[in-house]
């Protein structure tokens, strides 16, 4: 069901990057219908069942496990550097702030920290990471994590998921034909759509050719 949800958001997402591209009235009519169906199907989705913060607290490491889902990065011709915020965890024993390292992911564990345990995992790296090369510093309020490169060259992303995510969005929207990303939504849309939306999405069809073969204005759609 978050899998779902998280979907859900995406496609709502998309819409309103493309409600800001469209100019054409019926199009954004189109648009703004699906718009609308996206937001209540989000808003009529169940609750996520609170069952993994349950399974957390009876984790062997007592008491709340928090998932940080916040971080910011930066990297140098040797590292990539990972920027955690936590309030108070320079005020921890050292031991208590641990990191291991494989060559495509690395697990961060800080225990009790102000009562909690703060746990963050990166897997499928975006390039390999020398494991002895690696380490983490800790700071006033953060926890700097300290990617090895194995070979000095500049990353674009952290993880191969975010690289495939950037080419499949540069694939369907960033084209030369600014229209072309349009296109590809409409027909995701009357492929999915109810009679109602194609017989929309057919009119819009029609008029647009009509005014082209007319010659009053370019095809928009």
């Amino acid at each position: 069901a978050l899998l779902f949800l998280n979907q859900l958001q995406k496609d709502l997402e998309e819409v309103k990057e493309l409600l800001t591209k469209a100019t054409r009235k019926r199009l954004r009519d189109v648009l703004m219908t699906e718009k609308h169906k996206l937001e209540l199907e989000i808003k009529n989705q169940p609750p996520p069942k609170p069952k993994d913060a349950a399974e957390e607290e009876k984790s062997s490491l007592g008491g709340y496990t928090v998932k940080i889902n916040n971080y910011g990065w930066d990297q140098s011709d040797k590292f990539i550097k990972i920027y955690i915020s936590l309030n108070g965890v320079q005020k921890l024993p050292a031991e208590n702030v641990q990191v291991n390292f494989t060559e495509r992911s690395f697990d961060l564990l800080v225990k009790n920290l102000n009562g909690k345990n703060y746990t963050m995992t990166f897997n499928n790296l975006l390039k390999p990471i020398s494991v002895e090369g690696s380490s983490r510093k800790i700071k006033t309020d953060t926890v700097l994590v300290m990617c090895r490169k194995k070979r000095e060259e500049k990353w674009d992303c952290l993880t191969q998921v975010e690289k495939e995510s950037k080419e499949k969005e540069k694939a369907a929207y960033d084209t030369s034909d600014p229209s072309e990303g349009l296109m590809n939504l409409l027909k995701k849309m009357y492929a999915e759509g109810d009679d109602e939306m194609k017989r929309t999405i057919n009119k819009a069809w029609v008029e647009s050719r009509e005014k082209q073969s007319k010659g009053d204005v370019p095809m928009d759609i």
